[in-house]
Formats: structure tokens, sequence, C-alpha cells
């Protein structure tokens, strides 16, 4: 009998701890990179010495974003000891 196959995740579970590993797929990546080239632009945008809670709100946002596409299209989340 064949086993039911594989979901196809963006973001795979991390091997040990919890959460998300490196992005599996090319939507992941897209993803991974558009976030770390707009974390700068949230800096320059929300300047933190000038503006501090402009910069938190704005990062915590932005931080809500990446957890939020993990979480829908990642895998689901466990604490992991390594092995199945």
């Amino acid at each position: 009998m064949k086993s039911a196959p594989e979901k196809d995740y963006w973001f795979p579970a991390k091997t040990y701890g919890w959460g998300w590993g490196w992005p599996r797929r090319w939507q992941g990546w897209v993803v991974t990179i558009l976030w770390l080239i707009l974390l700068p632009v949230l800096v320059h945008v929300a300047e933190p010495a000038r503006h501090p809670a402009a910069f938190c709100i704005g990062l915590g946002v932005h931080v809500a974003l990446i957890l939020g596409v993990c979480w829908w299209k990642g895998e689901p989340p466990r604490w992991r000891w390594g092995g199945e």
C-alpha cells in the first residue's frame, strides 16, 4: 500500500528545536529574500534613533508577516529532537 504523498512545504521544520529551517521551495526563497530586502528599508523609513516607537511597531509587523507565511506554508511546528 502506498503512503500518502508528503505535502510540499515551502519551509521545512527544523531538525532540532521548534520552528522552521531554510526554505525548501523557490517560493520560500522569494519570501525570505524579500523579507531581508525590506528590513533595511524599514530601518531607513522608520529611523530607530528618531522614531523608536514607529520602528518597534514596524519591526513587529515585519516579523509577524514572516512568521505568518511560515505558519501558513511551512511544515507544522512542534518540538523536535532530531529523529522521527
